[in-house]
């Protein structure tokens, strides 16, 4: 009979599972020219997974990663409340820098080995 995996255990699992999505990420974005200004960039309104700048565009860059689609796509979990975190994030980055620059959200999905870049996936409003 097996047995079922504590809450912690499947912590542990969720936490690796998103950690390889964002390395997995980042590669992708090295790779098609972005550079990495900050990963996992803790805020007061939380944690923003990468900001990335390719040219005159910075990039919020939110990482899901699934192994199925039982609950929806990953881009379908990133709900109005996150998506507002990130805003209030990309505007405390901002404060205080004098950055010239088109700022913009996006979404990379890593599911099932295949990865899926979001550009704007949603505008501060």
């Amino acid at each position: 009979m097996a047995m079922k995996s504590s809450s912690a255990e499947r912590d542990k699992r969720r936490k690796k599972l998103g950690a390889r999505g964002e390395r997995i990420a980042r590669f992708y974005l090295r790779l098609h020219g972005w550079k990495i200004l900050e990963k996992n960039f803790k805020n007061p309104f939380g944690e923003i997974d990468i900001i990335a700048k390719k040219r005159d565009t910075v990039a919020f860059i939110e990482v899901k990663t699934r192994l199925s689609d039982i609950f929806g796509l990953p881009s379908e979990a990133v709900t109005r409340q996150r998506k507002l975190k990130y805003i209030s994030g990309a505007n405390y980055y901002f404060a205080g820098r004098e950055i010239d620059c088109t700022a913009r959200f996006d979404i990379i999905e890593v599911y099932r080995g295949k990865l899926r870049h979001i550009e704007n996936a949603f505008c501060a409003q």
